[in-house]
């Protein structure tokens, strides 16, 4: 079990050296002796098993029996759980040239992402995240607000002037597929073609998810296998399509959208970045450029769903900072509730709720732990941002808990977007795009839960989803 905190948080100061404030009560292991965990059967695929079934479950039940590092011995390999959030910050941050992504989850996403900036390692993702930096700044994310707004727009005005069970997951993620549309590639997403879309990033999430906790996969040959291929088949030939039409079409014409700049990369230097890579990367974009906005906005949407007096506070600011109209550049800033809303929904549920799993290919000190090369360290979001030592009442939504609760809480306690070297690189666009979006819904719309509805259920799929599709009511203000 865990130690009681002390009374004063001993994080509260970053002079502090890691190593004297989280080092535990027990003696300094020997070389090779690894931290507390659960005992495994059949080589450790009954461990796999139960993460399988439920990830978050899992994590939780060993991290309340054996603490804040967790060892994990599966197969051959030997998994480390640390929910500590300065033990995070010493391997994200300080010992980050120590690791690099677990090979099988990086195995996995390739199959889909090819060689992007998700997948790639060492001095080739360094070049890949410079090079796309520039295209992800806060000054450079400003020039999009105009196609959010163009899209929030278009798609809220086609929902109905009141719904007593409105699907709205689906709709959120239709709206955030053609934002990125219009980001990447200029082009708008009919309501058809989003659906197809969903339906295909669906599939693809659940084959990922599944092969994820296993060390191969079947061939995806395998007649079993027919909806992922028919799903990656049609992910790829959506962004190979606008690829082939911008080749087509002449330079001059080619509009400042992300595929351009990518393309402009492509012209300066072939070699490094072929067509392929800037397939690649268009992958990347549309797929993470989406998804995590959508589950963390449907998520949002539950939250001022079932605390009305929030929706109220945050629509009030809304009208009195925007009236009727779209959010501008200085706009952002000055709706810090709205932002403080959409910033409690995302401890409470971030849409990444494990960061992917890391291998040492040194061995690493971690607190009292000397831990040899090859170990794996999985990264539990969830847990932290959960945990009370670092946020009072870590089950209740509380949006003002960030004015009042921030300075007491680790660094690392907070993790929607990563930490360290491998920050999410879209971090700025999605912030924004989440502000602009629920600004534009709470112009136009109240959200209720249905009547007689449950409390929704987080599942792990890649990224945090509701256990079933969400729907809440509306009425058009």
């Amino acid at each position: 079990m865990n130690p009681q905190p002390p009374a004063r948080c001993p994080f509260q100061s970053d002079s502090q050296p890691s190593a004297t404030v989280t080092a535990p009560m027990a003696p300094t292991p020997a070389p090779g002796q690894w931290p507390p965990g659960p005992s495994a059967r059949f080589a450790g695929l009954d461990l796999m098993w139960q993460m399988s079934r439920d990830m978050l479950g899992a994590q939780a039940k060993w991290k309340r029996r054996y603490g804040d590092v967790v060892h994990l011995p599966v197969v051959h390999e030997h998994q480390i759980i640390v929910s500590d959030p300065e033990l995070v910050r010493e391997l994200l941050v300080t010992q980050h040239d120590a690791l690099i992504r677990w090979e099988r989850g990086i195995e996995v996403f390739a199959q889909l992402h090819g060689q992007s900036v998700l997948v790639t390692e060492g001095a080739v993702w360094k070049a890949k995240r410079q090079a796309l930096q520039p295209a992800f700044t806060p000054k450079a994310v400003q020039a999009f607000l105009p196609t959010i707004a163009a899209a929030a727009t278009h798609a809220l005005d086609g929902w109905p002037e009141s719904a007593e069970r409105w699907p709205i997951e689906s709709a959120l993620t239709s709206l955030t597929m053609d934002v990125i549309m219009r980001m990447v590639f200029s082009a708008a997403m009919d309501g058809g073609g989003a659906r197809n879309a969903e339906q295909a990033v669906h599939e693809a999430s659940k084959a990922g998810d599944a092969e994820f906790y296993w060390p191969a996969s079947w061939p995806d040959t395998m007649p079993w296998k027919r909806k992922k291929r028919e799903a990656l088949r049609f992910l790829r030939d959506l962004v190979q399509r606008h690829l082939s039409a911008r080749q087509a079409m002449p330079q001059e014409l080619w509009p400042d959208d992300l595929l351009t700049r990518l393309l402009a990369l492509h012209v300066q230097d072939p070699a490094t970045w072929t067509l392929q890579a800037v397939h690649d990367e268009c992958v990347t974009a549309f797929l993470a450029g989406h998804e995590t906005v959508a589950a963390s906005l449907t998520w949002w949407t539950w939250c001022m769903a079932t605390h009305p007096e929030a929706q109220q506070r945050a629509a009030r600011e809304v009208q009195t900072q925007l009236g009727g109209r779209v959010t501008g550049a200085d706009d952002v800033a000055a709706l810090p509730f709205l932002t403080s809303t959409l910033q409690e929904a995302m401890r409470l549920y971030p849409a990444a709720p494990m960061l992917i799993t890391r291998r040492a290919v040194r061995p690493v000190t971690l607190g009292p732990w000397r831990l040899p090369a090859r170990t794996l360290f999985m990264v539990p979001i969830w847990l932290i941002q959960h945990d009370p030592r670092w946020v009072t009442e870590p089950e209740t939504f509380r949006p003002k808990r960030f004015d009042n609760d921030g300075a007491h809480a680790p660094r690392a306690a907070r993790l929607a977007f990563g930490l360290g070297p491998r920050v999410c690189l879209g971090q700025h666009l999605a912030t924004t795009e989440m502000t602009t979006i629920a600004a534009l819904l709470l112009q136009r719309f109240v959200l209720s839960t249905v009547a007689g509805q449950a409390p929704t259920k987080p599942v792990m799929r890649v990224t945090l989803r509701p256990e079933k599709p969400l729907h809440l009511a509306l009425v058009r203000r």
